[in-house]
């Protein structure tokens, strides 16, 4: 695995895996520790988490084989219905990746994964362009994480997404 790490990222948002953090300008989660990356995978039996090392790589087709094997395995498993999303978004169907979240958003409405939700679907939204969905999706994130008490890091994603979403919409009216 190849990377360049940007400097001063100790203030950019966890990504949920160890190695792995969000840029706060592009929204999109990047490799900053590929140690601790490789460590994690090598310590972990879950296919998502594979995928999403593959995904951060650019290897859509191979992330694309390994997605659908293990959906094969696991056809209803929230975190591959979550990449199987993710897949569309990094290869530019934001439509799909859009329809895929907003259905994954239905069937979770009113749980703990929600705001995870709405947090991947914001991200969808900003880089289709979307500033204002995205912003929208980013607060609601925003807000369910504070009221169900999560933990920092992921208040603080949903922070700094949504003040990115509000940004780009000043600059752009």
């Amino acid at each position: 695995m190849t990377l360049t790490t940007p400097e001063g990222i100790t203030d950019w948002p966890t990504a949920g895996f160890p190695g792995v953090r969000v840029n706060p300008d592009t929204l999109l989660p990047h490799v900053v520790n590929e140690d601790a990356l490789e460590a994690a995978l090598a310590e972990s039996t879950d296919p998502a988490d594979r995928i999403m090392a593959l995904l951060l790589e650019g290897r859509f087709g191979d992330a694309a084989e390994e997605l659908a094997e293990a959906r094969c395995n696991d056809p209803e498993s929230f975190k591959l219905r979550i990449y199987e999303a993710e897949l569309h978004r990094a290869t530019n169907r934001y439509d799909r990746a859009v329809q895929l979240f907003r259905q994954l958003l239905a069937e979770v409405h009113g749980t703990s994964r929600e705001p995870l939700v709405h947090q991947f679907l914001g991200r969808a939204y900003f880089v289709a362009g979307n500033a204002a969905a995205a912003a929208e999706s980013f607060s609601k994130a925003l807000d369910l994480r504070v009221a169900q008490s999560a933990d920092a890091s992921l208040i603080y994603s949903s922070a700094v997404a949504l003040q990115r979403a509000r940004n780009v919409l000043e600059l752009t009216s």
